[in-house]
């Protein structure tokens, strides 16, 4: 953290209000209890089909689209994103330009090259053709001429009334067709947008099936049986509004919605702390056996609180809580969630209390579910190992935390004034940075300087 600067009177305003979050979980909510209640509805209308819950990864994808429907039309019609300068977009200039067809094909020509690039990439990398990555790869591989041909019509339209027209995919596409004028800056800002993108778009994609699956399936009756059922059935229901919002924010990256990837991170570090923690990086370092391990003869808290029916209820809503948090996290986004990019300040909903409030509720979740000090063995020794290697992984997600800020702190001024803002007044960063200003190292003062 670094010190405390003066605050702004107020909290800057959010570049994403709250309505979009909320309308896209409402889309995404509807379709879920539609598909719950589909035998039901086939049975009312005797409709000549399969009588069965619609779980499958098609009724998963329809999903994507109940969420991300409602979250462009409010952005638009009511937000009216699209007139924001922060677009890049001037519509008026739609009339008084003059069309240059010959920098529009430039760009297609970089981004069609790019799509083949990242093709290429993923039938390289052997972990996209095993598990549930391979859903992913159909997905993408179904949606790749429909994307070719729409980016004709999108492209052309959308350079109409781009101010900048000569973006990071035009300078792209200039270097390959050998055109004068290209920055190799811009080309650097080009791939780390799209590096990012398709990284984790893959990655969110594979989670779908199985998180959709879960919660539309669930046995109502089984679950509410249980008390440990109710909890662990709310938390993945709240694991699938974080899957299915985020994958909308990766998949519409769009200026006319102002959710367009204004930059990536551009700090090493940055890349390191993120990607350290998913595969196929983490598979060869978190994990049972690997470098770090902190679930090595931990139970869980099912394990030790097994017997005791109130302590299940009363730790599991702890349990709900934190990922009902991480879950707001995410869907607060709306159309513009995404790890290591700049898309926009976000000050509202759990983010006026904290700058990370995912980051925190994940990692206190670990500690409350796992119980790392409890294991098995009842070895002191195991139960400190574990203890050691879950606060590595807290350190990892500080790590990750503070590249963060870093990256957004030198690309927006209201970032700037929300980290003060927060410094200053937010109910868990205020304390936080105070303590941490309080005992973090000074630089010394030489006998020069003090006289």
């Amino acid at each position: 953290m670094t010190a405390i600067a003066p605050a702004p009177p107020t909290r800057p305003k959010s570049d994403v209000s709250s309505a979009v979050g909320l309308v896209g979980l409402a889309g995404l909510i509807a379709w879920v209890v539609f598909a719950r209640s589909f035998p039901d509805i086939a049975a009312a209308f005797d409709l000549a089909v399969p009588r069965e819950t619609l779980g499958g990864p098609n009724s998963a994808l329809v999903g994507l689209l109940a969420a991300a429907l409602p979250m462009a039309a409010w952005s638009v019609l009511v937000d009216k994103v699209h007139r924001r300068p922060s677009t890049g977009l001037d519509w008026s200039l739609v009339r008084s330009r003059k069309p240059d067809r010959g920098v529009t094909l430039v760009k297609l020509a970089g981004l069609w090259l790019t799509w083949a690039i990242i093709a290429c990439l993923y039938c390289l990398c052997r972990w996209y053709w095993d598990g549930q990555y391979v859903f992913s790869i159909q997905v993408l591989a179904y949606a790749a001429i429909p994307l070719v041909v729409l980016s004709l019509p999108y492209m052309f339209w959308i350079d109409g009334a781009l101010v900048k027209q000569r973006d990071h995919t035009w300078h792209f596409g200039a270097l390959l067709l050998m055109r004068p004028g290209w920055d190799a800056e811009e080309i650097k800002r080009h791939w780390r947008a799209w590096i990012i993108k398709a990284f984790f778009t893959a990655f969110m994609i594979s989670n779908i099936p199985f998180a959709f699956r879960t919660v539309v399936t669930a046995d109502i009756a089984e679950v509410m049986a249980r008390p440990e059922r109710v909890v662990l059935t709310a938390i993945e229901a709240m694991f699938m509004i974080d899957v299915m919002i985020g994958t909308v924010g990766y998949i519409v990256t769009m200026r006319p919605l102002d959710a367009h990837i204004r930059s990536g991170n551009p700090l090493l570090a940055g890349w390191v702390a993120a990607l350290i923690c998913y595969p196929p990086l983490v598979w060869g370092i978190l994990g049972d056996g690997r470098a770090i391990n902190y679930e090595q003869n931990a139970a869980g808290w099912l394990h030790w609180l097994a017997g005791h029916d109130t302590l299940i209820a009363v730790w599991g809503g702890v349990l709900v809580l934190l990922t009902g948090i991480y879950a707001w996290a995410t869907f607060a986004f709306g159309l513009r969630f995404s790890n290591l990019t700049y898309r926009g300040v976000l000050t509202n909903g759990p983010y006026r209390f904290t700058r990370h409030p995912a980051y925190l509720s994940k990692n206190l979740f670990w500690w409350c579910s796992v119980l790392p000090f409890l294991v098995t063995t009842g070895s002191p020794v195991e139960a400190i190992r574990n203890s050691f290697f879950l606060l590595v992984v807290n350190g990892i997600y500080f790590w990750r935390a503070k590249t963060e800020e870093a990256h957004l702190l030198a690309e927006d001024p209201k970032y700037r004034e929300y980290y003060a803002w927060m410094a200053h007044n937010g109910l868990i960063t205020a304390p936080l940075t105070k303590l941490w200003n309080r005992f973090r190292p000074r630089p010394a003062i030489s006998a020069e300087a003090a006289r």
